[in-house]
């Protein structure tokens, strides 16, 4: 799916923008992996997703979001956080795309930095997962239900963007980490209550 989408991004990319982020990245990447074996999932997924169904919809209402005037520093140290949810489990663009939404990336930029910087940390997580045996032969079966559900969204998400407005793409993408923060509660709180 970002081996798709990645080739759609032409506009907005901009190297000196997105190295801070991919180098913080790929060190939060091992200590994600690290993290792991020990995280209790269930609170993991409760912290992430409240995180996710709180702050985004209070930035979706927003007349007028915050700027927030970053540097290197500021986008590395996001792209280390976005490194280590991507190492624990393919959470590596929720906190950097709300930074950049707070930076005012219009969508083309935006887009670029994200994209790229996900697949940059997906595939290297990937490999670090396939090296250490976390992803095994036996995991191979559940790729094919996994792709078309990835693909599918992808293609269509590739051809919406073409024609909507920076407004548009800025409701779309709170919108849809709203839904993913909503999703990690409802699979996440019950198990806790049941505890």
């Amino acid at each position: 799916g970002q081996l798709l989408a990645v080739f759609s991004v032409r506009r907005g990319f901009n190297w000196p923008l997105l190295w801070p982020f991919l180098l913080g990245g790929l060190a939060g990447i091992p200590l994600g992996v690290l993290i792991l074996p020990h995280l209790d999932m269930d609170w993991f997924k409760a912290v992430l997703g409240a995180l996710l169904a709180l702050w985004c919809p209070v930035m979706l209402v927003a007349q007028r979001l915050p700027r927030i005037g970053g540097n290197r520093w500021g986008d590395g140290a996001v792209g280390l956080v976005g490194g280590v949810l991507g190492g624990i489990g393919g959470f590596a663009g929720s906190v950097p795309t709300l930074w950049c939404t707070l930076r005012g990336f219009n969508k083309d930029t935006q887009r670029a930095v994200i994209q790229n910087f996900n697949l940059s940390m997906l595939s290297v997580t990937m490999a670090i997962y396939l090296a250490t045996g976390i992803v095994t032969r036996d995991m191979a079966p559940m790729f094919a239900v996994v792709a078309p559900a990835m693909l599918i969204p992808t293609l269509l998400g590739t051809r919406l963007y073409i024609g909507i407005s920076d407004v548009t793409f800025r409701r779309v993408v709170l919108g849809l980490l709203t839904c993913s923060g909503l999703t990690l509660l409802a699979s996440s709180v019950p198990q806790l209550l049941a505890r």
